[in-house]
């Protein structure tokens, strides 16, 4: 994510991210270095992470949709928008293979690329597949749909 971010932002995208706490509860903002945190360094201009209703912009609210957050970040100027988590919502995904139990993650759907840590070749997968340490790569390849979706207006 923290590449994506750096590659967007070189590329004059002001960036935003968006982390679902998958942890359970409110995200603690005491704790260090978190991966807002890491996305802000990377170059997002706002990075937030929402958990049991708590968005950690300080705005509170029962649950917040996806679909909220990302209008909201949209009135904020962002044109870049990198979501991590969220795994059954219809945005497109990249997914991220370390290992075989990560393969039941191969029937999301919009899923536009997958990582690997491990050989998945054999396994008709209808995407492309990179292994993790083909970084040039699959960074070319994401950028290329954040940059075609830019173009078009479609986020």
């Amino acid at each position: 994510m923290e590449k994506l971010i750096n590659k967007a932002a070189a590329n004059g995208h002001h960036t935003g991210t968006i982390k679902h706490h998958g942890h359970g509860g409110i995200p603690d903002p005491r704790l260090p270095e978190k991966d807002s945190d890491r996305h802000s360094k990377a170059g997002a201009v706002l990075a937030g992470v929402e958990g049991d209703g708590l968005l950690q912009l300080n705005l509170t609210n029962q649950k917040w949709p996806l679909s909220k957050l990302v209008e909201i970040y949209q009135t904020l100027s962002i044109d870049t928008i990198f979501i991590e988590g969220y795994k059954k919502e219809t945005f497109p995904k990249v997914v991220l293979i370390k290992n075989e139990k990560d393969l039941s993650l191969l029937k999301l759907s919009s899923i536009i690329c997958v990582i690997t840590w491990i050989d998945i070749e054999n396994l008709n997968i209808q995407v492309p597949i990179y292994h993790i340490e083909d970084e040039e790569k699959y960074i070319f390849y994401i950028m290329g749909i954040v940059r075609d979706q830019h173009e078009s207006g479609i986020f």
